[in-house]
């Protein structure tokens, strides 16, 4: 029987969080686009459909890849104001005092058009590949169940913050799922980066418009933290799995965390064990915890500390934590938990060109705080800064704050054959760890690997207890035999928005793709040659 969740094609896929994003991206695959074209029209049109967990004035990353061993990512975080205030104490999670951190995704998009039109020939204009993005930013779109239930969420912590109600309640009230969502001011900003290129959102007149509506917040980013921001062009962390290679970010990002788990899971026979089994949940959840040990030991800006992801990455450090797990005990875990949103594109063209990428605000609406009247929301991402002048994180001015986000590749024969991300900070090293066993070392598809029962490690907003939180179709004979062993379980619904939202694209040795996105979320896989 033919699965409706799983995409199917033989000339190129997309997949993302919202269907009319995916949409945009089909758009540019079938007039003759690449994956990195298609990809930026996702991610522009995701700024307007999914404004919760992505926008302009926000983050990315990019992992590229294509069949003659070309790979990069494109780190696109920006900077701490080169004047930063005197906090007391902590830094604000919301409102102007987190918005401190300038934005990078809009010159990812620009650096990773570069290297279409350098490395894979890319014919499509730059202006075209907003075309989606205007029409749903000016004519509007039905709000989604995931826009509507985080901002009922926040409303009260929200509402009050500059520019927010005007831009996102402009009737007054939280507009109704499925009801007609129009951003004027926002239409008008992506017109000038369609027109004049990502150059205008640092140095030119929307530039100016940002800062203005920033300072004006109270924000201490200026024109010039603007102009100076730069995503960077790396090369990847690797590392082997299962006969095949797993690539992806490095630090500041948690890259390497995601792949210390894995190469931790590699030293022992997940063949063995039962998928779904009391043994599974409890192998992969002591896996994250040395992981989590050491990147919040070390992980940072490397331009600002040394980070040693070889010493992290060696066989004697995974070999080590690969030790210390206790099959029948579960290690104590009193450790702090971050929280944020985001969204994972993929896209893979009819040649085999593929990438992933992962755009985000950090919390779900970011600083709540709108750059004055550019329809812009601003992210929280300088909130995960630490004011102690000590720690690794350190707010200081021009540094770039860790990021949680980590999209990957895993190569097979040096081709890509997952593209793979989710959204959920600290639960995205946790719910790739359950995805990519479920495709590697079980063979699931796509949509089944994404939509079995799955768990996080820490707080939640509606649990504030660091517990083990596993959906509970996982059953209760695992809640039972996972509490015996020492965790400390709750009970989370099953197919809960809490447990990420990922998005995979599996690509065959014949070029056949399939893909899924996470049913959790109202994203979507579209094929070339499908129907839609």
């Amino acid at each position: 029987m033919h699965n409706l969740n799983l995409a199917r094609s033989n000339a190129g896929m997309v997949t993302s969080p919202h269907a009319l994003a995916s949409t945009a991206g089909l758009d540019v695959l079938r007039a003759g686009g690449n994956a990195i074209e298609a990809a930026i029209a996702i991610g522009a049109a995701l700024c307007v459909t999914y404004p919760h967990f992505t926008g302009l004035g926000g983050d990315a990353f990019w992992v590229i890849g294509d069949r003659h061993g070309m790979l990069r990512t494109v780190s696109g975080i920006g900077q701490a104001a080169a004047t930063l205030p005197a906090f007391d104490g902590a830094i604000p999670l919301r409102g102007a005092a987190s918005a401190l951190t300038t934005a990078a995704t809009v010159d990812t998009w620009h650096q990773a058009y570069a290297i279409s039109k350098t490395s894979w020939g890319g014919q499509q204009s730059w202006a075209s590949l907003f075309d989606r993005a205007l029409e749903y930013a000016s004519d509007g779109f039905p709000v989604t169940p995931s826009q509507h239930f985080w901002q009922s969420l926040r409303a009260d912590e929200l509402h009050a913050q500059p520019g927010f109600a005007a831009t996102f309640t402009p009737h007054g009230r939280i507009p109704a799922i499925s009801e007609r969502f129009v951003q004027p001011a926002l239409a008008r900003s992506i017109e000038r980066i369609a027109r004049f290129g990502a150059h205008e959102f640092y140095e030119g007149d929307l530039a100016e418009r940002i800062a203005r509506g920033l300072q004006e917040a109270g924000s201490p980013l200026t024109l010039n933290d603007l102009a100076r921001t730069l995503a960077r062009d790396e090369a990847p962390l690797r590392i082997t799995y299962r006969g095949g290679e797993l690539v992806s970010m490095r630090p500041p990002t948690q890259g390497v965390t995601t792949l210390q788990i894995m190469g931790t899971l590699d030293r022992f026979d997940l063949g063995s064990i039962a998928e779904g089994s009391t043994d599974y949940y409890h192998l992969l959840v002591e896996a994250v915890k040395c992981a989590f040990v050491d990147r919040d030991r070390f992980v940072s800006d490397p331009e600002f500390n040394h980070v040693p992801v070889d010493d992290m990455l060696s066989p004697a450090t995974l070999d080590a934590h690969a030790r210390s797990i206790d099959m029948r005990a579960a290690r104590a875990w009193p450790h702090v938990f971050r929280p944020g949103d985001t969204v994972f594109i993929g896209a893979t063209d009819s040649q085999g060109r593929s990438v992933s990428v992962l755009q985000t605000v950090y919390f779900d609406w970011g600083s709540g705080v709108v750059a004055g009247d550019t329809g812009i929301l601003w992210h929280n991402r300088g909130a995960s800064f630490s004011t102690n002048p000590a720690h690794h994180n350190a707010a200081q001015p021009g540094k770039r704050p860790f990021h949680t986000l980590n999209p990957g590749m895993y190569l097979k024969h040096g081709r890509p054959h997952l593209l793979f991300g989710t959204q959920g900070a600290d639960g995205q090293p946790q719910t790739l760890a359950a995805i990519l066993t479920r495709l590697i070392d079980y063979g699931m598809d796509p949509f089944t690997a994404v939509a079995r029962p799955r768990f996080l490690l820490g707080k939640t907003f509606s649990d504030t207890r660091d517990a083990l939180k596993l959906e509970d179709d996982a059953g209760a004979d695992v809640f039972a035999e996972l509490a015996a062993r020492g965790h400390e379980v709750s009970a989370i619904p099953a197919q809960s928005p809490l447990a990420g939202h990922p998005g995979v694209i599996r690509i065959d040795p014949n070029g056949a793709a399939c893909g899924a996105h996470d049913p959790r979320s109202d994203g979507r896989a579209l094929g070339v040659d499908e129907d839609v």
